[in-house]
């Protein structure tokens, strides 16, 4: 299926593929019980930003993104998920997903959703 939406910045028309990632980044970074009409949207990963760095905090940002996106966005699956955190920082998520809603699935490959901009 391919369709146009809008950037969310700057009102522009943006791919398909582009509205996937931009939907994906949303849900992440929108901590859930802060939409007013919608309370359940969102994830826990903001909440999760600022706990300790360890192997726990990690496997939850990642389970949290998982169960977010397998929630709010049928447009695809997740394969896997990695927390990755730069020398400066900044902090993602990297996502192998494939993209379910056409006829036969696709790779969408690895997408790098930033959570946290590197502390200067």
């Amino acid at each position: 299926m391919t369709y146009l939406g809008l950037n969310s910045t700057t009102g522009r028309a943006i791919t398909d593929l582009e509205h996937i990632w931009q939907s994906i980044r949303d849900i992440l970074t929108t901590p859930e019980g802060t939409r007013s009409m919608r309370r359940t949207y969102g994830s826990q990963v903001p909440m999760l930003i600022d706990q300790p760095l360890n192997d726990v905090t990690q496997l939850r940002v990642m389970s949290a993104s998982v169960a977010a996106i397998v929630k709010w966005e049928p447009r695809v699956q997740v394969n896997s998920a990695s927390f990755v955190i730069d020398g400066e920082g900044a902090m993602t998520v990297d996502l192998d997903a494939d993209r379910v809603d056409g006829a036969r699935s696709t790779p969408l490959g690895t997408l790098s959703i930033p959570l946290r901009e590197a502390k200067t």
